[in-house]
Protein backbone atom coordinates (compact mmCIF):
# COMPACT_ATOMS: atom_id res chain seq x y z
CA UNK A 1 0.00 0.00 0.00
CA UNK A 2 2.59 2.65 0.84
CA UNK A 3 4.59 1.69 -2.26
CA UNK A 4 1.69 2.66 -4.27
CA UNK A 5 1.31 5.74 -2.27
CA UNK A 6 4.73 6.77 -3.31
CA UNK A 7 4.31 5.70 -6.71
CA UNK A 8 1.11 7.60 -7.37
CA UNK A 9 3.33 10.77 -6.04
CA UNK A 10 5.77 10.48 -8.22
CA UNK A 11 4.38 10.03 -11.08
CA UNK A 12 1.65 13.09 -10.67
CA UNK A 13 1.73 15.55 -12.84
CA UNK A 14 2.21 19.06 -12.50
CA UNK A 15 -1.27 21.50 -12.06
CA UNK A 16 -2.50 22.60 -15.72
CA UNK A 17 -3.53 25.96 -14.68
CA UNK A 18 -0.37 27.05 -13.27
CA UNK A 19 -0.01 31.12 -14.57
CA UNK A 20 3.57 32.24 -16.01
CA UNK A 21 3.26 36.00 -13.99
CA UNK A 22 0.77 37.80 -12.51
CA UNK A 23 0.87 41.50 -10.92
CA UNK A 24 0.87 40.29 -7.47
CA UNK A 25 4.83 38.47 -8.40
CA UNK A 26 6.30 41.97 -9.20
CA UNK A 27 5.08 43.60 -6.08
CA UNK A 28 6.20 40.68 -3.91
CA UNK A 29 9.70 41.17 -6.05
CA UNK A 30 9.21 44.93 -4.99
CA UNK A 31 8.71 44.42 -1.37
CA UNK A 32 11.49 41.63 -1.00
CA UNK A 33 14.05 43.63 -2.27
CA UNK A 34 13.22 46.92 -0.62
CA UNK A 35 13.24 44.57 2.73
CA UNK A 36 17.05 43.49 1.15
CA UNK A 37 17.59 47.44 0.99
CA UNK A 38 16.61 48.52 4.32
CA UNK A 39 17.81 45.87 6.10
CA UNK A 40 21.40 45.94 4.82
CA UNK A 41 21.21 49.65 4.98
CA UNK A 42 19.76 50.01 9.00
CA UNK A 43 21.27 47.00 10.39
CA UNK A 44 24.66 47.74 11.72
CA UNK A 45 25.59 43.84 13.00
CA UNK A 46 25.44 42.39 9.29
CA UNK A 47 28.26 39.53 9.19
CA UNK A 48 29.53 39.82 5.45
CA UNK A 49 27.24 42.35 4.32
CA UNK A 50 28.14 42.39 0.88
CA UNK A 51 28.32 38.26 1.02
CA UNK A 52 24.27 38.40 2.84
CA UNK A 53 22.86 41.02 0.52
CA UNK A 54 23.76 38.79 -2.96
CA UNK A 55 21.88 35.84 -1.65
CA UNK A 56 18.83 37.36 -0.40
CA UNK A 57 18.44 39.56 -3.62
CA UNK A 58 18.88 36.10 -5.26
CA UNK A 59 16.07 34.60 -3.19
CA UNK A 60 13.83 37.64 -4.14
CA UNK A 61 14.23 36.67 -7.71
CA UNK A 62 14.26 33.40 -8.15
CA UNK A 63 10.26 34.33 -7.16
CA UNK A 64 9.25 35.03 -10.84
CA UNK A 65 9.99 31.32 -11.61
CA UNK A 66 8.16 29.64 -8.15
CA UNK A 67 5.26 28.13 -10.83
CA UNK A 68 7.07 27.30 -13.91
CA UNK A 69 10.26 26.07 -12.62
CA UNK A 70 9.13 25.28 -8.73
CA UNK A 71 11.95 22.28 -8.47
CA UNK A 72 14.45 24.85 -10.25
CA UNK A 73 14.31 27.63 -8.28
CA UNK A 74 13.96 25.59 -4.76
CA UNK A 75 17.28 23.51 -5.88
CA UNK A 76 18.79 27.26 -6.61
CA UNK A 77 17.49 29.03 -3.17
CA UNK A 78 18.43 26.20 -0.83
CA UNK A 79 21.40 25.56 -2.52
CA UNK A 80 22.87 29.14 -2.19
CA UNK A 81 21.74 28.41 1.19
CA UNK A 82 24.38 25.56 2.12
CA UNK A 83 26.87 27.44 -0.11
CA UNK A 84 26.72 30.34 2.52
CA UNK A 85 26.78 27.97 5.39
CA UNK A 86 29.96 25.85 4.56
CA UNK A 87 31.64 29.21 3.38
CA UNK A 88 30.72 30.19 7.25
CA UNK A 89 31.82 27.45 8.53
CA UNK A 90 35.04 27.85 6.84
CA UNK A 91 35.94 30.90 7.71
CA UNK A 92 35.13 30.05 11.86
CA UNK A 93 32.11 32.46 12.30
CA UNK A 94 30.42 32.18 15.77
CA UNK A 95 27.21 34.26 14.21
CA UNK A 96 24.68 33.72 11.20
CA UNK A 97 25.42 34.69 7.68
CA UNK A 98 22.45 36.33 5.94
CA UNK A 99 19.61 38.86 6.52
CA UNK A 100 15.93 38.37 7.59
CA UNK A 101 14.64 38.99 4.68
CA UNK A 102 15.70 35.53 3.56
CA UNK A 103 12.68 34.31 5.58
CA UNK A 104 10.76 35.28 1.82
CA UNK A 105 12.31 31.71 0.80
CA UNK A 106 9.03 29.99 2.87
CA UNK A 107 7.08 31.29 -0.76
CA UNK A 108 9.48 28.52 -2.92
CA UNK A 109 8.39 26.26 -0.31
CA UNK A 110 4.68 27.11 -0.35
CA UNK A 111 4.72 26.96 -4.27
CA UNK A 112 7.07 23.26 -4.80
CA UNK A 113 3.39 21.19 -3.50
CA UNK A 114 1.28 23.98 -4.98
CA UNK A 115 2.42 24.05 -8.57
CA UNK A 116 5.28 21.42 -9.05
CA UNK A 117 4.97 17.51 -9.76
CA UNK A 118 5.28 14.50 -8.10
CA UNK A 119 8.78 14.02 -8.91
CA UNK A 120 9.45 17.75 -8.54
CA UNK A 121 7.97 17.51 -4.95
CA UNK A 122 9.93 14.43 -3.73
CA UNK A 123 13.50 15.97 -5.08
CA UNK A 124 12.74 19.56 -3.90
CA UNK A 125 11.56 18.25 -0.14
CA UNK A 126 15.10 16.18 -0.50
CA UNK A 127 16.76 19.45 -0.73
CA UNK A 128 15.13 21.37 1.52
CA UNK A 129 15.40 18.85 4.14
CA UNK A 130 19.15 18.15 2.84
CA UNK A 131 19.32 22.02 3.79
CA UNK A 132 18.00 22.27 7.35
CA UNK A 133 20.01 18.98 8.34
CA UNK A 134 22.87 21.42 7.31
CA UNK A 135 22.05 24.41 9.54
CA UNK A 136 21.35 22.06 11.99
CA UNK A 137 24.58 20.24 12.29
CA UNK A 138 26.73 23.58 11.28
CA UNK A 139 24.69 25.69 14.00
CA UNK A 140 24.95 25.46 18.01
CA UNK A 141 20.51 25.82 18.26
CA UNK A 142 19.56 23.73 21.12
CA UNK A 143 17.00 20.94 19.61
CA UNK A 144 13.77 22.55 20.74
CA UNK A 145 14.61 25.75 19.01
CA UNK A 146 15.42 23.64 16.06
CA UNK A 147 11.87 21.59 15.91
CA UNK A 148 10.33 24.67 16.12
CA UNK A 149 12.04 26.12 12.70
CA UNK A 150 11.75 22.63 10.93
CA UNK A 151 7.80 22.85 11.79
CA UNK A 152 8.20 26.85 10.59
CA UNK A 153 10.28 25.72 7.19
CA UNK A 154 7.53 23.23 6.10
CA UNK A 155 3.97 24.84 7.21
CA UNK A 156 3.99 26.99 3.81
CA UNK A 157 4.55 23.73 2.27
CA UNK A 158 1.62 22.02 4.27
CA UNK A 159 -0.40 24.86 2.56
CA UNK A 160 0.70 24.77 -0.66
CA UNK A 161 -0.56 21.39 -0.45
CA UNK A 162 -3.98 22.21 1.18
CA UNK A 163 -4.63 24.48 -1.35
CA UNK A 164 -3.59 22.62 -4.57
CA UNK A 165 -5.56 19.58 -2.69
CA UNK A 166 -8.73 21.88 -2.77
CA UNK A 167 -8.16 23.28 -6.42
CA UNK A 168 -8.01 19.65 -7.52
CA UNK A 169 -11.26 18.80 -5.35
CA UNK A 170 -13.06 21.50 -7.26
CA UNK A 171 -11.76 20.84 -10.52
CA UNK A 172 -13.32 17.29 -10.37
CA UNK A 173 -16.51 18.89 -9.15
CA UNK A 174 -16.49 20.63 -12.08
CA UNK A 175 -15.88 17.57 -14.35
CA UNK A 176 -18.52 16.03 -12.72
CA UNK A 177 -21.25 18.61 -13.52
CA UNK A 178 -20.27 18.94 -16.95
CA UNK A 179 -20.27 14.86 -17.25
CA UNK A 180 -23.84 15.02 -16.06
CA UNK A 181 -24.68 17.95 -18.55
CA UNK A 182 -23.40 15.85 -21.19
CA UNK A 183 -25.32 12.56 -19.72
CA UNK A 184 -28.62 14.97 -19.70
CA UNK A 185 -28.11 15.87 -23.08
CA UNK A 186 -27.22 12.22 -24.24
CA UNK A 187 -30.93 11.42 -22.59
CA UNK A 188 -32.79 14.15 -24.46
CA UNK A 189 -31.23 13.06 -27.31
CA UNK A 190 -32.43 9.53 -26.85
CA UNK A 191 -35.91 10.79 -26.02
CA UNK A 192 -35.84 13.16 -29.19
CA UNK A 193 -35.04 10.18 -31.34
CA UNK A 194 -37.43 7.90 -29.79
CA UNK A 195 -40.21 10.60 -30.12
CA UNK A 196 -39.36 11.12 -33.81
CA UNK A 197 -38.79 7.91 -34.70
CA UNK A 198 -42.18 6.75 -33.43
CA UNK A 199 -44.13 9.37 -35.71
CA UNK A 200 -41.65 7.95 -38.53
CA UNK A 201 -43.34 4.34 -37.65
CA UNK A 202 -46.79 5.42 -37.68
CA UNK A 203 -46.34 7.57 -40.69
CA UNK A 204 -45.16 4.37 -42.77
CA UNK A 205 -47.74 2.64 -41.38
CA UNK A 206 -50.13 4.74 -42.81
CA UNK A 207 -48.55 4.85 -45.97
CA UNK A 208 -48.45 1.21 -46.40
CA UNK A 209 -52.54 1.24 -45.38
CA UNK A 210 -53.57 3.93 -48.36
CA UNK A 211 -51.04 3.16 -50.73
CA UNK A 212 -53.40 0.69 -52.87
CA UNK A 213 -56.06 3.15 -52.70
CA UNK A 214 -55.07 6.75 -51.98
CA UNK A 215 -51.26 6.97 -53.73
CA UNK A 216 -51.80 11.06 -52.72
CA UNK A 217 -51.85 10.33 -49.04
CA UNK A 218 -49.19 7.82 -49.65
CA UNK A 219 -46.68 10.27 -51.34
CA UNK A 220 -47.34 12.80 -47.81
CA UNK A 221 -46.45 9.80 -45.74
CA UNK A 222 -43.74 9.20 -47.54
CA UNK A 223 -42.85 12.98 -47.11
CA UNK A 224 -43.44 13.34 -43.68
CA UNK A 225 -41.05 10.40 -42.79
CA UNK A 226 -38.54 12.58 -44.89
CA UNK A 227 -38.88 15.51 -42.85
CA UNK A 228 -38.96 13.72 -39.97
CA UNK A 229 -35.79 11.64 -40.71
CA UNK A 230 -34.13 14.94 -41.26
CA UNK A 231 -34.99 16.47 -38.07
CA UNK A 232 -33.97 13.54 -36.14
CA UNK A 233 -30.59 13.37 -37.61
CA UNK A 234 -30.25 17.18 -37.05
CA UNK A 235 -30.74 16.47 -33.56
CA UNK A 236 -28.05 13.80 -33.48
CA UNK A 237 -25.16 15.81 -34.98
CA UNK A 238 -25.93 18.48 -32.52
CA UNK A 239 -25.18 15.85 -29.73
CA UNK A 240 -23.29 13.32 -30.67
CA UNK A 241 -20.48 13.51 -28.87
CA UNK A 242 -22.35 13.67 -25.45
CA UNK A 243 -21.45 10.96 -23.12
CA UNK A 244 -24.90 8.68 -22.21
CA UNK A 245 -25.19 6.71 -19.10
CA UNK A 246 -26.08 3.39 -20.32
CA UNK A 247 -27.65 2.40 -16.60
CA UNK A 248 -30.22 5.18 -16.90
CA UNK A 249 -33.91 4.80 -18.61
CA UNK A 250 -35.03 7.43 -21.15
CA UNK A 251 -39.25 8.26 -21.07
CA UNK A 252 -40.26 7.88 -25.12
CA UNK A 253 -41.41 11.88 -24.68
CA UNK A 254 -39.89 15.16 -25.81
CA UNK A 255 -37.72 17.27 -22.94
CA UNK A 256 -39.06 20.22 -21.70
CA UNK A 257 -38.93 23.53 -23.65
CA UNK A 258 -39.96 26.85 -24.21
CA UNK A 259 -43.44 26.28 -24.48
CA UNK A 260 -42.97 24.70 -20.68
CA UNK A 261 -41.66 28.25 -19.36
CA UNK A 262 -44.79 29.65 -18.81
CA UNK A 263 -46.14 26.86 -16.52
CA UNK A 264 -42.14 26.67 -15.32
CA UNK A 265 -42.43 30.29 -13.85
CA UNK A 266 -45.87 30.32 -12.26
CA UNK A 267 -44.58 27.91 -9.76
CA UNK A 268 -44.74 30.17 -6.37
CA UNK A 269 -41.17 31.74 -5.32
CA UNK A 270 -42.16 33.91 -2.33
CA UNK A 271 -41.58 37.61 -2.88
CA UNK A 272 -39.94 37.29 -6.15
CA UNK A 273 -42.25 38.18 -9.03
CA UNK A 274 -40.81 36.72 -12.70
CA UNK A 275 -41.49 38.88 -15.55
CA UNK A 276 -41.63 36.58 -19.09
CA UNK A 277 -41.28 38.25 -22.33
CA UNK A 278 -40.72 35.53 -25.55
CA UNK A 279 -39.99 37.32 -28.96
CA UNK A 280 -40.18 35.70 -32.04
CA UNK A 281 -40.36 32.68 -34.03
CA UNK A 282 -40.47 29.80 -31.11
CA UNK A 283 -42.23 27.12 -32.89
CA UNK A 284 -39.79 25.80 -34.85
CA UNK A 285 -36.56 25.50 -32.42
CA UNK A 286 -34.90 22.07 -32.13
CA UNK A 287 -35.25 20.49 -29.41
CA UNK A 288 -32.25 20.47 -28.03
CA UNK A 289 -31.76 24.30 -28.04
CA UNK A 290 -35.56 24.76 -26.56
CA UNK A 291 -34.68 22.49 -24.06
CA UNK A 292 -31.42 24.23 -23.28
CA UNK A 293 -33.02 27.45 -22.96
CA UNK A 294 -35.59 26.19 -20.58
CA UNK A 295 -33.11 24.51 -18.55
CA UNK A 296 -30.91 28.29 -18.44
CA UNK A 297 -34.00 29.65 -16.92
CA UNK A 298 -35.06 27.33 -14.68
CA UNK A 299 -31.33 27.43 -13.08
CA UNK A 300 -31.51 31.22 -13.29
CA UNK A 301 -34.78 31.93 -11.48
CA UNK A 302 -34.06 29.11 -9.29
CA UNK A 303 -30.51 30.61 -8.08
CA UNK A 304 -31.86 34.54 -8.11
CA UNK A 305 -34.77 32.85 -5.59
CA UNK A 306 -32.42 31.20 -3.04
CA UNK A 307 -29.43 33.87 -3.22
CA UNK A 308 -30.74 36.81 -4.95
CA UNK A 309 -30.32 39.69 -1.73
CA UNK A 310 -33.42 42.18 -1.55
CA UNK A 311 -34.84 41.28 -4.77
CA UNK A 312 -38.15 41.66 -5.48
CA UNK A 313 -38.27 41.00 -9.49
CA UNK A 314 -36.80 38.61 -12.00
CA UNK A 315 -37.17 39.44 -15.59
CA UNK A 316 -36.42 36.51 -18.58
CA UNK A 317 -36.26 37.38 -21.97
CA UNK A 318 -36.13 34.75 -24.22
CA UNK A 319 -35.29 36.10 -28.19
CA UNK A 320 -35.83 34.32 -30.99
CA UNK A 321 -33.81 35.87 -34.29
CA UNK A 322 -33.06 34.28 -37.72
CA UNK A 323 -29.83 32.53 -36.93
CA UNK A 324 -29.54 32.23 -32.94
CA UNK A 325 -31.42 32.81 -29.86
CA UNK A 326 -30.95 35.13 -26.88
CA UNK A 327 -31.63 34.19 -23.07
CA UNK A 328 -31.45 36.73 -20.45
CA UNK A 329 -31.86 36.89 -16.79
CA UNK A 330 -31.27 39.41 -14.47
CA UNK A 331 -32.80 39.95 -10.80
CA UNK A 332 -32.51 43.46 -9.28
CA UNK A 333 -31.41 42.59 -5.85
CA UNK A 334 -28.13 44.00 -4.27
CA UNK A 335 -24.31 43.98 -6.33
CA UNK A 336 -22.63 41.12 -5.17
CA UNK A 337 -19.36 39.60 -6.42
CA UNK A 338 -19.46 36.10 -7.32
CA UNK A 339 -22.90 35.52 -5.78
CA UNK A 340 -24.56 32.48 -7.33
CA UNK A 341 -22.26 31.22 -9.77
CA UNK A 342 -22.00 27.70 -8.79
CA UNK A 343 -21.79 24.38 -10.46
CA UNK A 344 -25.70 24.40 -12.08
CA UNK A 345 -24.50 27.26 -14.51
CA UNK A 346 -21.26 25.90 -15.01
CA UNK A 347 -23.23 22.70 -16.13
CA UNK A 348 -25.33 25.16 -18.38
CA UNK A 349 -22.18 26.38 -19.66
CA UNK A 350 -21.07 23.05 -20.83
CA UNK A 351 -24.39 22.24 -22.29
CA UNK A 352 -23.93 25.96 -24.60
CA UNK A 353 -20.98 24.54 -25.63
CA UNK A 354 -22.23 21.54 -26.74
CA UNK A 355 -24.42 23.22 -28.66
CA UNK A 356 -22.20 25.37 -30.37
CA UNK A 357 -23.32 29.02 -28.40
CA UNK A 358 -22.49 30.35 -24.98
CA UNK A 359 -23.09 31.32 -21.60
CA UNK A 360 -22.10 34.44 -19.27
CA UNK A 361 -22.83 35.18 -15.77
CA UNK A 362 -22.14 37.97 -13.31
CA UNK A 363 -23.08 40.59 -11.00
CA UNK A 364 -25.02 43.40 -13.30
CA UNK A 365 -23.33 47.29 -13.91
CA UNK A 366 -25.80 48.61 -11.46
CA UNK A 367 -27.67 45.93 -9.53
CA UNK A 368 -28.50 42.23 -9.30
CA UNK A 369 -26.91 38.92 -10.92
CA UNK A 370 -27.49 38.63 -14.88
CA UNK A 371 -27.50 35.26 -17.07
CA UNK A 372 -27.06 35.54 -20.96
CA UNK A 373 -26.55 33.51 -23.36
CA UNK A 374 -26.77 32.91 -27.22
CA UNK A 375 -27.69 29.79 -28.72
CA UNK A 376 -27.88 28.77 -32.53
CA UNK A 377 -31.24 27.97 -33.97
CA UNK A 378 -29.68 24.93 -35.90
CA UNK A 379 -32.02 25.86 -38.74
CA UNK A 380 -31.79 26.27 -42.68
CA UNK A 381 -32.78 30.08 -43.27
CA UNK A 382 -36.17 29.80 -43.91
CA UNK A 383 -36.34 28.01 -40.31
CA UNK A 384 -37.47 24.73 -41.41
CA UNK A 385 -35.94 21.60 -42.07
CA UNK A 386 -34.44 20.62 -45.55
CA UNK A 387 -36.05 18.68 -47.71
CA UNK A 388 -34.88 16.86 -50.53
CA UNK A 389 -36.48 16.95 -53.73
CA UNK A 390 -36.08 14.12 -56.46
Amino acid sequence: MLRDDVRTLWTEPRPPDAPARVWRDWALLAAGLGGVMLEATLRENVVWRPAAVVPAVWLCVLLLWRRTRPLTTVVLAFGSTILLQVASLVAALHELVGLNTGVIVLVLVYALPRWGSGREIVLGGAVILATFATCAVTDETPAAEQIVGFVFLFLPGLAGAAVRFRATARGRQLEQVRSREREQLARELHDTVAHHVSAIVIRAQAGRVLAGTDPSAAVEALEGIEEEGARTLEEMRAMVTALRDRGAGAELAPPAGVADLERLLRTPGGHLRVDLGLDGEMDSLPPAVGAAVYRIVQESVTNARRHAVNATEVVVRVTAERHQVRVNVRDNGQRTGRGHDGFGLAGLRERAALLGGRLQAGPGADEGWHVEAELPRGRTESGGHPRSRR
